[in-house]
């Protein structure tokens, strides 16, 4: 089937919920994905790692660990934590899975996902392979690239939750399926934003949460607003030639996906890496944060990720930079940032 008679055949079949659609993850944000997606009327496939959780799930009608204040429909859920059966029981897949797991979960995978449509809501690369979840989609899976989108804010699970106006973009090289997930992700409080730019987004997602952790480290020592203003102005830039240099990509900085979910993460009380920072900045180690916040915050593995990948490329990075230095070099914050104040401008 050629490409003009293809995509129309796929949007028609979307609509008309010919294509069944699972969510591969069982934190707050593949939490919030489930709501808004069974609120659209759609049954949905739920991979959850723990029995435990699905029980929980099905007896309490929400999530216990992850924005349990949310009901959740669960007649239109088959839930599952045989990842193979979600996955075969599916044409859709929506991956929201943290980043820093995606590798040890998905060689579980024992089915073939490359006739898969897959969209991912990770917000980093994977460790064990420095890529985008896209390219390593499609490098290991061979996954088509067409077939291939991702979800992004500026939006909290915590928000979508409360029902309060958020917005998504939804980014992939095919519009008329880019259109139609967008359609299922849809509601009287969720606006949506259309993209191609599937790599910038990506990495954007990435790099918005080692700038949030900036952001708490900078306000638990003493840095106030005005400083915060001047992180952030430095921190959209520094995201640009990131990207830029990475993959030459000339995209619109200034939209929601890059500036607006750089902005929520770094400034909302939702944010588990700007919380994660600010307990660093107090002088938690790592690892009694972690453990504290019992949430994964993706931009501590963000950093290094960003570290190692910037290794082969000639950008200025001195924010990325001096989070790295505190969180894995074991720097003192106060003297780091003292240091970064003067590379920004």
């Amino acid at each position: 089937m050629n490409q003009s008679i293809r995509r129309p055949y796929i949007n028609h079949i979307l609509l008309k919920n010919k294509l069944k659609i699972a969510v591969l993850g069982g934190g707050s944000w593949a939490t919030a994905l489930i709501k808004i997606i069974t609120e659209n009327k759609r049954k949905v496939g739920w991979y959850v790692r723990k029995d435990i959780n699905i029980e929980l799930i099905k007896k309490y009608h929400h999530n216990p660990n992850y924005i349990s204040s949310t009901s959740l429909n669960t007649k239109q859920l088959k839930i599952s934590s045989n990842i193979n059966e979600v996955i075969e029981d599916a044409d859709i897949l929506i991956i929201a899975i943290p980043s820093a797991f995606i590798s040890s979960e998905f060689a579980k995978i024992e089915t073939s996902i490359n006739e898969k449509i897959i969209f991912t809501a990770v917000k980093g690369v994977v460790p064990q392979s420095m890529l985008i979840v896209g390219k390593y989609l499609h490098e290991k899976f061979k996954v088509p690239f067409e077939k291939i989108g991702v979800i992004t804010g500026p939006c909290h699970a915590e928000e979508v939750a409360m029902e309060r106006l958020s917005f998504l973009t939804v980014a992939c090289s095919n519009k008329n399926l880019a259109k139609v997930i967008a359609l299922m992700l849809k509601t009287k409080y969720i606006r949506i934003k259309i993209s191609n730019d599937i790599i910038g987004t990506e990495y954007a997602s990435m790099l918005k949460n080692i700038y949030a952790i900036a952001a708490g480290i900078a306000h638990s020592i003493g840095y106030g607003d005005n400083f915060q203003s001047v992180l952030m102005s430095n921190a959209i830039r520094e995201m640009k030639r990131f990207i830029m240099d990475v993959y030459n990509l000339k995209s619109n900085i200034n939209n929601s996906a890059y500036l607006g979910d750089l902005l929520v993460t770094s400034y909302s009380v939702f944010s588990r890496n700007r919380t994660f920072g600010s307990m660093i900045g107090k002088g938690y180690s790592v690892k009694a944060a972690q453990t504290e916040m019992q949430m994964i915050a993706e931009g501590y593995y963000a950093t290094k990720s960003a570290k190692i990948i910037n290794s082969d490329y000639p950008s200025r990075i001195p924010i990325i930079d001096a989070v790295f230095s505190i969180l894995y070099e074991g720097k003192n914050a106060d003297k780091v940032f003292k240091k970064l104040v003067k590379k920004l401008d």
